[in-house]
């Protein structure tokens, strides 16, 4: 039976509609089992296990050179979504690289949501005190050796990265959460 809406002079066959709507529909629950799939299987090479086979640490946790796989994890997937569809592409560098829309790493999101992470909401900005900016320097300098550690790079920062990680603590009452 074909579905078909009349306005004053025309028909209108909307069958192609339905067709499109069910695809898409389809589609969309199909992506939400196929990024909770993904992010199973990355939990299940990269998240941290004790003896026992229990979590002690999830994969979006991870930090300095635990990370690097999944780092190399994120890349391929972003690689192989931008062969599989150009629209992924935002630009291409001088020498060739290609650089990654902002679409992917909503994707990429997505993922680690499923995996349980949660993301950070929007903060209330105030007055800064001294020891909220030098919190947030260490921040900063904490990130920047993590991220050096990542890429592989030595760097004499390592070794105070626990005196950092502790200053943080004592300024903030919290452990530093590296921002992934």
């Amino acid at each position: 039976m074909t579905n078909v809406i009349t306005t004053q002079s025309t028909t209108i066959d909307t069958g192609i509609l339905d067709i499109m709507r069910d695809a898409l529909v389809g589609g969309v629950v199909s992506t939400g089992e196929l990024i909770e799939n993904y992010s199973n299987a990355i939990a299940s090479v990269f998240d941290r296990k004790d003896i026992n086979g229990n979590i002690i640490a999830k994969w979006f946790d991870l930090k300095g050179k635990e990370y690097k796989g999944v780092k190399a994890e994120c890349v391929k997937f972003r690689n192989a979504m931008m062969d599989k569809d150009a629209k992924f592409i935002k630009s291409i560098n001088a020498d060739g690289t290609r650089v990654h829309t902002a679409t992917l790493d909503t994707y990429w999101q997505r993922v680690k949501v499923a995996s349980g992470y949660v993301p950070k909401g929007n903060t209330v900005t105030g007055t800064v005190d001294v020891d909220t900016k030098t919190a947030a320097e260490l921040k900063t300098m904490i990130n920047r050796i993590l991220k050096s550690e990542e890429d592989g790079q030595e760097c004499h920062a390592s070794t105070i990265l626990e005196t950092l990680e502790s200053a943080y603590i004592v300024l903030t009452g919290q452990a530093h959460d590296a921002d992934k």
